[in-house]
Formats: C-alpha cells, structure tokens, sequence
C-alpha cells in the first residue's frame, strides 16, 4: 500500500527550517520525500495543503506499558495518538511491568502503588504478549524499583551483594532484549531504599550496553521529606547533585526526569540548576531532561500530610495541642514550599464523593461551612488517605519558556488516563499545548517538532523513528498548527488542529477522526 501526502510543509525533525514538498510511504516505511510526486505512483493520495507534515510525536516520558494488557486497553492510548503522538517512552521513575518473575509473590508492589500489573514477568514475555496488542509504539526502559518489587516488596533492608548480582540478572535479560535503558526513581517505594552500591551498580549496568538511565530525583522542590531539614543547598539542588554523582560513578548516559520546581519558592533556583545542566554538557558529560506544558501535575492528597499525625490514634489526633501542631505544621510545609490551599485540586476522593472533583480545597470548604485546613482533613479521611490532586505551581509562564528555549529540553506528557475522578490534562493536550506555546512566544515550529521527534529518538538511541526521511518508518502526524486549539478548563477536551496520524504506516487518526487500530510496535535497541 502506497501513500502520497501531498503539497504540505515539511518538518523533517532535524530542527531546520521547512520545505514544500510530497511525502510517500509504502507499508510502513517512508520511501520518499519532498519535490512533487505523480499522484499515478501511490494507492492513496492525501492533499494536505496548507497543513504540516512531521515525523510521528515522541512522549519522552510515559508509564503506559502497564495498561497494554487491558481489556479495555484502547482508552489508555487514544487521547495520546489524538495529540499526535505514535510513540511513548515507557518504563519510567523506577516502575516497569517487567524484570522480575512471573509468579512473584509481591505482584501489587511492582507499580509502588501507582500502576498495576497484570501480567509481571521477564523482558521477553512483555515483548511476547504485547505482540500485536499496541496501539502505539512502546520503547520500553526496565525499572529498578519493580525489579526491586519483584524481589522483596517493599522490604527496606539493604541489598547484599547476592541479591544485587541478581537484580542485575533481569537488566541483563532487557538489555540484551532490546531495552533502551532503565530508570530509578526515588521518591517512591521500594527503590528510596536502595544504597549506593545498588544504584551505581544498576546505572554501571545500563551504560554496559550504552543504555540510559533516567531518574525521578529525590526532591523537586525546595525542601522536602528525603534530605535533612538543614543543608547547605537546596533539596531540589540535592536531587540533581545525587543524579549527577551517579552519572559519573557509573558512565551512564542521563536523563533528568521532569524537571519541575515545586512550589514558588523553588522558581528562584530556574538558573541554579540550568547552570548545573551546562557546566556537565561543557564537560562532556551526555546529561539532559524533559519537562511539561502545564504548570501543574498528579500528587496524592496527603503532599502536605505529616507522617506524625498519621500515625496517631483519632483520639490523640483530637486533642487540642495535636490540633494545633498540625496547622503549625502544615502551614510551616506550605510557606516554604510556596503552596496554598488553592493550589490543590481534587481529583479523586471516592466513588461515593463525585461532588468534590474539579475544586479546590477552599472551594469545598465554603459549600461546607469548614475552615481550609478541617476540609482537607475530611477529604483525606473520606479518602482513606488514598485521594488523588493535581498540585499546582509546578512552573510559572517564564520557566515554562525557558526550558522550552533550552537545547536539552525534550517533551513529555508522564500522564495516563485515570479509570475514576477528574482526569489530567496532561494526557489529552499536551503537546499541542507546546505548539500554542511556541507561538506564543515566538518559538520557531521547526524547533519545537525537533523536541518532539528527532531530538528524542537521538536521545533515546531509537532507530528509524523521529525524522521523516526515506528508510524510516511511517510514523507521521500532519497538523494544522494554525488552527490548534486547547481547553484548559476542560482537562479531557480532545484537541483541535491534529489531521492525521500514521502509526507505522497505518492510519489510526485521519481527517480528525479517532480511527484506531493496533498498529505499535515494541521498539528495541540496536
């Protein structure tokens, strides 16, 4: 099957201006491209003038290897090919639905609480049983924190230099089958127990077979619960320091994942952390990051929850004193952070409490009668302190510019779609969201569809995808970048101005309208 774009603007992904020209693919590989070509020499001939070609949208970040294996997996992927994208970068911040055994006892620990998956087993088993199932191309990273999972759950003694030979006999296995690299992710569980020896002998792992390591830092905001209340830095300075030090202690390859500055008061440490990022390039070192459109993203309720008052009974928790040094507490948390109430929005309290969805915490107290602090008390019981928020104040406008003006920016959604409550944003407009964006602020197309696909596929070392040029595979979005349109106030508004979507030379989204169909790949390393 032959098909001929014809008479739209090129954006090949190599980040150079565009150019009039026809696109040609046969099956699922491009055949030629730009001047005119007979329309008499294809099957199918699509006009797309006054439109933009570009090689298929690359999610640097996602997690949507543990949804594959649903029964309802379409839902999962379809408001990511509605964005333009035909390829996620999976395996993420420590979780991967693979490297541990298939009968492993600690099965509800491999997402940390986050994902689940149904179908735990080796590298090669993923590869087996997502055969013919994707509706994206998936290139997959295996992660520590599952693999850990996989082993003893969430047991936080150190590893021995036994069990550490044996994590490294599952990254073996994915590494040799095709993955790109692996992750680590240290917020969560069970990988925020893992010692120095563990993680540099994982990264020292990855980089044997030229694989990268990418890393949830510790802490992304100005102070946090994983270093000392005291240090001479700032904890989101530490965060990036620790990723560092296990760059060069292993020769990994690196990638920063999300670069966010949680809080207002982690905005000021913008040119702190560049200047991190451009002193190891000018050395030499191979680090970069990715980062949002949006200025918000997914946390648990209790982000401003104190373990202390967890752990006390309701009687103690009752008492005035207790009280009284949980609003200290919390609004201690909140001044340093930059935070307030207003920041957070419910986004999944309980099936039997709808009715708060989509406000924010001074919302619910008002229609309440409660103070802030009694209503978010509430929410976290009616919650059994499992509620879902969308925590504002990730970025303002300025750093959102910023890191899309940097040259080792790329982009990412590290969204998925939620089975209750409001959904996020991020999952269904985000990178259409960017092309507003550059336009907004004067942002050349050519560059941002680089970050997009060509700049990713060479981060990640993904062949044949990210450029539209002959001998690479048919992944191609056509866009109407003038007529994007977003809704903010709707999270799951589906975009405007995404034409078509090819998936290895499939139409799976074509003159606007959501086609399907299991056309993705799982993509491996060569």
């Amino acid at each position: 099957m032959k098909t001929l774009f014809k008479n739209g603007m090129i954006y090949d992904g190599s980040g150079n201006a565009p150019f009039k020209g026809d696109v040609l693919i046969e099956d699922d590989v491009i055949v030629r491209v730009g001047g005119e070509i007979a329309p008499d020499e294809a099957d199918e001939v699509v006009d797309i003038e006054g439109k933009q070609i570009c090689p298929g949208l690359i999610d640097a970040h996602s997690h949507n290897d543990f949804f594959y294996d649903r029964e309802d997996a379409e839902k999962y992927y379809k408001p990511f090919i509605e964005q333009g994208i035909t390829t996620q970068i999976t395996g993420n911040c420590s979780f991967s639905p693979f490297g541990m055994e298939a009968d492993t006892p600690y099965r509800d620990k491999i997402g940390g609480g986050l994902f689940d998956a149904h179908h735990p087993g080796s590298f090669a088993d993923f590869k087996a049983r997502a055969e013919g199932k994707l509706f994206v191309n998936l290139a997959p990273l295996i992660g520590q924190g599952s693999v850990r999972a996989g082993m003893t759950g969430y047991d936080p003694t150190p590893y021995t230099p036994e069990q550490i030979e044996k994590e490294l006999e599952y990254v073996r296995e994915a590494m040799e089958g095709g993955a790109f690299g692996g992750s680590l992710g240290f917020m969560y569980e069970p990988d925020r127990y893992a010692k120095e020896d563990e993680i540099t002998a994982f990264a020292k792992e990855i980089a044997k077979y030229d694989g990268i390591v990418t890393i949830h830092p510790r802490a992304c905001s100005i102070v946090s619960a994983d270093y000392p209340l005291l240090t001479k830095k700032s904890h989101l300075e530490m965060g990036l320091d620790e990723a560092v030090d296990i760059m060069h202690k292993s020769g990994c390859r690196l990638e920063y994942s999300h670069l966010i500055f949680t809080g207002q008061r982690s905005w000021k440490l913008l040119d702190k952390m560049l200047a991190v990022f451009k002193r190891e390039r000018e050395a030499g070192n191979p680090i970069a990051f990715d980062n949002y459109a949006f200025h918000y993203g997914a946390s648990v309720i209790t982000v401003v929850f104190p373990e202390w008052y967890a752990q006390l009974t309701k009687e103690e928790a009752a008492k005035p004193m207790n009280r009284f040094k949980l609003q200290l507490t919390i609004l201690m948390y909140r001044k340093v952070l930059g935070i307030d109430w207003d920041d957070m929005v419910v986004a999944y309290i309980s099936d039997d409490h709808p009715e708060y969805e989509g406000k924010t915490v001074p919302q619910c107290a008002a229609e309440e009668g409660l103070s802030n602090l009694d209503m978010y008390l509430k929410l976290v019981d009616l919650s059994n302190r499992a509620g879902s928020i969308y925590l504002g104040k990730y970025y303002n406008d300025e750093i959102v510019e910023r890191l899309m003006n940097e040259n080792l920016s790329v982009f990412m959604t590290d969204a998925w779609v939620e089975d209750k409550g409001l959904q996020n944003i991020a999952a269904f407009q985000t990178f259409p969201q960017f092309f507003l964006l550059a336009k907004r602020h004067g942002i050349p197309y050519e560059i941002i569809v680089r970050k997009m696909t060509g700049q990713t596929a060479d981060r990640y070392k993904i062949p044949e995808r990210g450029y539209v040029k002959p001998g690479y595979k048919a992944d191609v979005t056509v866009l109407d970048i003038e007529n994007i349109k977003v809704d903010e106030s709707k999270p799951d508004f589906r975009p405007e101005g995404i034409v078509h979507v090819y998936v290895n030379g499939h139409a799976v989204l074509k003159d606007g309208e959501y086609l399907g169909g299991r056309a993705g790949k799982v993509l491996l390393k060569k």
